[in-house]
């Protein structure tokens, strides 16, 4: 293409050592495909730690900026010189597009966790033997930190150790009785602070 030998022509307007971005951008616009290849392997690995400092996900920072760089691509003529840096646009829309990914990431995470409370709640209205694996496990574990110490022991135990109620009340020599009451009132606990009180 003409313009790739006469960047004056395809970068009008802006100075190229000022704003190397943005003199690229205006030759993709122009449909310079080598002026593209050059964006990505200099700003590739730039916009990836942007996407991944506000997802903390590799693979999702990695999806964001394969989206980035079709957008740059089909809708580059969003860009305007005077508006501001190739560097800023590129950066905003970065930005804008992590973010709007962890608002789905979260909210789908939510839409999964209420029906996953639901469906315990309703398949089995003694839900201590699934609330745990319908929750996220960070949650439950902080959750499960905040329950009077009798209550979080004997849960540990059914839940990370797979003692059976028996075993439990073996181990901290207490009644049977008192072990399912305890694991009860604890589950009860937990699922109202995890959201699925009803």
């Amino acid at each position: 293409m003409h313009e790739t030998g006469n960047p004056g022509s395809a970068a009008e307007g802006v100075d190229a050592s000022a704003d190397p971005c943005g003199a690229l951008l205006l030759k993709i616009q122009q449909g310079d495909e080598l002026a593209f290849e050059q964006l990505y392997r200099e700003q590739g690995s730039i916009l990836l730690a942007t996407a991944l400092r506000v997802l903390r996900n590799r693979s999702l920072a990695e999806e964001v900026l394969q989206e980035i760089f079709t957008e740059v691509w089909v809708n580059c003529h969003s860009y305007r010189a005077q508006v501001g840096t190739g560097r800023a646009w590129l950066t905003t829309m970065c930005r804008r597009r992590a973010i709007d990914r962890v608002r789905a990431v979260q909210a789908q995470q939510n839409r999964d966790f209420t029906q996953g409370v639901k469906e315990a709640h309703v398949v089995e209205p003694d839900v201590q033997d699934t609330v745990l694996t319908q929750v996220e496990a960070a949650r439950a574990q902080t959750a499960l930190q905040t329950l009077p110490e009798e209550q979080a022991t004997a849960i540990a135990m059914a839940y990370y150790q797979e003692l059976s109620h028996s075993e439990i009340a073996q181990r901290l020599d207490v009644p049977l009785g008192t072990v399912k009451s305890r694991i009860r009132d604890g589950m009860r606990r937990l699922r109202a602070q995890l959201g699925g009180a009803g």
